[in-house]
């Protein structure tokens, strides 16, 4: 029997984890790859975060985990003197204020949860994923897991379950009521909202690589099975075919033109996702790497979760080959400034995702299955249009901060981007319990955000925070003989739990001295 089970080890079940381990509980953690660090790690995305992160805006754990990797390479990197700073970038990108290789990600995230692992306190089962779930009434009580590695299957019982997975996935296991794609304006009364509900209308994912740029080399990749038909692919919300350097503006879907390397005034898709930035190291045998996660390779041709597991399967794989289309066109037939066809030297990278393949272990999610919560948070609640304050809504039950423009990328039903402002915002811990369970809680992008607000609930310390207050809510729920929505509605207990969540180093307002100045 464990106290808590949580299904999922990317950031906000690791968050959830070391928040839970630290009170005391004895926690199971199961993660379907074989790296824990989800977007960090196995989706291999840089952190996109806000513009105070390096002053306010994270837990302080999260805090932890980004001083870790700066101190990872500034003492064990060969970082030149000039680059050497407390605002360290390691790969000097233009996305994120810390773009670093995955690898040093779950370098640190497993040192994080080692003196938990070392205590037995927590138990991590990698390469591992529930199968079923056994509910009575409002609670769950226990999970047969299924090892991927083994097939070996195991029943485990437990009091508090997070659902940390990147795509909902114990939702509809445990009979849960839930949401996807988009709500209609009718009901959320959101500006951007559709006019009718679309269970369809959700984001595409990304099969993130890493390239190195070797410019005397030639490294051009065996020409991708579904190469020609991504070449010729145009999407209809796209000025051009998807494989060019002609894309939408996000912000108002004109045309756009991109540059691979520095051209101009052209915005350097090579910069944008870069995590090793050579000019910063006295290395001269090591080349700069980026990480391909790039507008060329959003998929939004099908979903990948609520479908059968042919459906799925045929999507991962097209997802897979739209990526490594990418990478040949940019080895072959990439237009160059000079007039010329194409860079050879572009190869790619597997050793930086822990694949042959060169892709990253798991697809990029950025919209998962959402619960039906006991709060939803809404556009008008962090947008700057609906709000003359200078923060979103300041929950009574605050359970964190974060920060993010509502930033949807297109969906598989044709819907463009959607890219608008929102205001620093409070998470609020209504959105984090279902309405129909007492003992399960969201951890991940699969809290109660609308469609819309998803855009900006969704990325790193969000997550993490996120995270993090399931696992506080958890063992303060045990330890007080609550369930999470008592601790929501009396005064008291609340206040209590805010508390707690302070000393632990959890931020729970916005103060005007950071955000109002930027």
């Amino acid at each position: 029997m464990f106290d808590l089970i949580i299904f999922g080890g990317g950031l906000g079940g690791c968050a959830a984890a070391a928040a839970a381990c630290s009170k005391g509980l004895k926690v199971l953690m199961t993660e379907e790859t074989d790296w824990i660090g989800g977007q960090s790690t196995s989706q291999a995305v840089p952190p996109d975060e806000h513009a105070w992160i390096e002053e306010f805006g994270c837990t302080a754990r999260y805090r932890q985990y980004r001083n870790a990797i700066r101190s990872f390479y500034l003492a064990n990197m060969p970082v030149t003197i000039s680059a050497r700073s407390e605002f360290f970038n390691p790969g000097a990108a233009t996305v994120s204020r810390i773009a670093h290789d995955p690898r040093v990600s779950l370098h640190v995230l497993n040192e994080m949860l080692a003196p938990h692992l070392l205590t037995g306190r927590l138990t991590l089962l990698l390469e591992t994923v529930a199968v079923s779930v056994e509910r009575t009434g409002r609670s769950l009580q226990s999970a047969e897991l299924l090892s991927l590695k083994t097939g070996r299957r195991l029943k485990v019982e437990g009091r508090y379950f997070i659902d940390a997975t990147e795509t909902g996935d114990i939702l509809p296991l445990a009979s849960m009521d839930y949401v996807t794609g988009s709500e209609s304006r009718s009901v959320t009364g959101e500006a951007h909202a559709a006019d009718e509900a679309d269970p369809n209308n959700i984001q595409g994912f990304t099969y993130v690589l890493a390239l190195e740029f070797d410019e005397t080399g030639d490294h051009v990749i065996p020409k991708p099975e579904m190469y020609e038909f991504w070449k010729e692919y145009q999407p209809p919300h796209w000025p051009g075919k998807m494989l060019s350097l002609i894309g939408p503006n996000p912000v108002n879907m004109q045309p756009r033109e991109y540059a691979i390397f520095e051209d101009g005034d052209k915005f350097s898709l090579w910069k944008y996702r870069r995590i090793y930035a050579k000019e910063q190291y006295d290395a001269k045998d090591a080349n700069d790497i980026t990480l391909l996660n790039w507008p060329q390779n959003d998929y939004f041709i099908g979903n990948i979760y609520g479908v059968s597991k042919e459906e799925k399967e045929k999507h991962l794989y097209g997802s897979q080959q739209l990526s490594l289309s990418l990478v040949y066109w940019l080895q072959t037939e990439a237009p160059r400034p000079d007039g010329g066809k194409g860079y050879p030297g572009l190869r790619l990278r597997g050793d930086v995702m822990g694949t042959e393949t060169g892709l990253a272990k798991a697809p990029y999610i950025r919209e998962s299955r959402r619960i039906k919560a006991l709060y939803t948070i809404t556009e008008q609640e962090v947008s700057p249009a609906c709000r003359s304050e200078k923060s979103g809504k300041k929950y009574e039950d605050r359970v964190g901060v974060g920060a993010y423009s509502i930033d949807l990328h297109p969906s598989f039903t044709g819907v463009p981007y959607v890219d608008i402002p929102a205001l620093p915002y409070h998470i609020p811990l209504g959105a984090l319990i279902p309405m129909d369970m007492d003992n399960v809680l969201a951890g991940n992008k699969n809290i109660g955000t609308t469609h819309i607000t998803n855009g900006c609930y969704r990325l790193h310390p969000t997550e993490w925070n996120i995270g993090e207050s399931c696992g506080e809510l958890a063992a303060y729920c045990i330890r007080h003989g609550l369930k999470p929505a008592e601790v929501r509605e009396n005064d008291q207990a609340l206040h209590d739990f805010q508390q707690i969540l302070r000393e632990a180093g959890v931020e729970l307002e916005w103060p005007h001295e950071f955000y109002g100045q930027r």
